[in-house]
């Protein structure tokens, strides 16, 4: 991504520039996962139809929400935050459902999507920490939380 003008916060162009790839890559799993939830909230049936109906209502909200915070994050570091569904479907290393699962098999898929937001995150951390990045670090702490914690209450869903 293009720089857009000189900035001088402490952080070399170099590292600025490899945390704000990084984050463009959380951005596009977030988005990826946030239309994934928001389809499987609008076509889950069965007896947890209520239960996976509000709850994915929940969790689509949350990441339609994260998703201005990690671009803005982005833009503060000096880049232009990546968009546009084929864009962003490419730098994601989620993929978008192809079909219309079952409503366990949304559970499970919707597991691993969390999970994998939290390993792209952790990669990233590691990069914001080197380079000093508090606030790039603070983020991406918040955003483990978050899907750690989805992760494990969706996780839950599938116990016998």
């Amino acid at each position: 991504m293009p720089q857009t003008s000189f900035i001088e916060i402490g952080i070399p162009a170099d590292k600025r520039q490899a945390i704000s790839d990084g984050l463009g890559r959380v951005l596009a799993d977030t988005y990826v996962l946030y239309g994934k939830t928001h389809g499987f909230h609008w076509n889950v049936t069965g007896p947890m139809f209520n239960t996976l109906h509000l709850m994915f209502m929940d969790q689509y909200t949350e990441l339609w929400n994260a998703l201005d915070v990690i671009a803005e994050r982005i833009r503060a570091l000096g880049f232009l935050a990546p968009f546009g569904g084929n864009t962003l479907g490419q730098l994601a290393s989620i993929k978008e459902a192809e079909q219309h699962p079952a409503a366990l098999d949304m559970v499970r898929e919707l597991v691993d999507g969390h999970e994998e937001v939290a390993r792209t995150a952790r990669e990233i951390f590691k990069l914001a920490e080197a380079a000093n990045d508090q606030p790039t670090a603070d983020l991406l702490t918040q955003r483990l939380q978050i899907h750690e914690k989805t992760a494990w209450m969706l996780r839950s869903l599938l116990e016998a």
